[in-house]
């Protein structure tokens, strides 16, 4: 949300917490105002709510990023709604002159693409991983259904797939002296998670294969062995930045701690239980969640991704 800082200090004292959700109590009635933070030179980020789809926070609960380079500009994912997209569209334009030549979208997720039609409406091509298509084709209903929380604000929203979709594990682009690295390695939160490499800056968007501050999702679609896959990616680039799908700009310990940290203690707890025949309802309530507890909606979330992780490892 506009004025959080992009980098969160560890060591957060209760009272500032407190404060912090009283303001945000007190905004929530408010548009959401999208507005870029430079991250570094020439690399930009809205960081968005880190509830659940709402609207007051107009589907926008996830993080935007922004490049800009002397030859145009590139927006790393689309938003929720043809609406929002068009707001990220003014954001950018109160950043840069340049115009988008880019939008990229890092997954399958609809805060990671419905937005495109937007920006097909502009003319501006959509990259995503060939990965990613039949996921966006088969849950976009899905989506929907899932975004008529926003009521009105869903208005003018038709699914649009990227206009080109890439193969390849990596991809390179160059776009005026800026390079942007496309690596894909079989994805995780959705099949065709992307993470979005500036070699230059030494700083990585990560999609959604990395969130902090709160707990990370899986779905029915997730793959928590791919997953870790793609974040094994992320600790062989070592990034001094990381943007993540959710949560402030980070750090990679940071990152490791609360991202692969979770999916490794949640892959070792199920593969023995499933190995021991463990019933799934004693295995759940066995996980310790302890280190992870501090996490937004970890109360909540973490018996949910137990259950899934379970059933994952009895398919494997």
């Amino acid at each position: 949300m506009p004025g959080r800082p992009l980098f969160r200090v560890r060591s957060v004292a209760l009272s500032r917490r407190l404060l912090a959700g009283l303001v945000l109590a007190g905004s929530v009635a408010q548009a959401v105002e999208v507005t870029f933070q430079p991250v570094a030179d020439g690399v930009h980020a809205y960081i968005g709510d880190t509830g659940g789809r709402s609207y007051d926070n107009e589907g926008l609960n996830a993080n935007i990023g922004l490049v800009v380079t002397p030859a145009g500009a590139v927006l790393i994912d689309s938003g929720a709604t043809f609406q929002s997209a068009r707001k990220i569209h003014e954001a950018v334009k109160k950043v840069t002159s340049q115009p988008l030549k880019w939008v990229i979208n890092t997954g399958g997720q609809d805060h990671r693409w419905l937005g495109n039609g937007y920006f097909k409406s502009q003319g501006i091509e959509i990259i995503a991983h060939a990965d990613a298509e039949a996921d966006m084709k088969a849950r976009a209903g899905e989506h929907m259904t899932g975004l008529k929380v926003l009521k009105e604000g869903l208005d003018g929203t038709v699914p649009t797939l990227p206009t080109r979709f890439v193969k390849d594990r990596d991809t390179r682009l160059e776009l005026g002296g800026t390079v942007i690295e496309l690596k894909h390695r079989g994805g995780g939160h959705t099949p065709g998670d992307m993470l979005v490499w500036l070699p230059q800056k030494n700083l990585l968007f990560a999609g959604d294969v990395v969130y902090v501050d709160r707990v990370l999702g899986l779905h029915p679609v997730s793959r928590s062995k791919t997953w870790l896959q793609s974040f094994a990616m992320i600790d062989e680039l070592k990034p001094k930045i990381i943007v993540p799908g959710h949560g402030h700009v980070t750090d990679l310990a940071t990152a490791q701690a609360q991202t692969r940290d979770l999916l490794l203690a949640l892959r070792a707890h199920m593969k023995k239980a499933v190995d021991d025949n463990t019933d799934i309802s004693a295995a759940v309530r066995s996980f310790n969640a302890k280190p992870f507890a501090h996490l937004e909606h970890a109360d909540v979330w973490i018996p949910q991704l137990a259950n899934m992780t379970y059933l994952e490892m009895e398919r494997e």
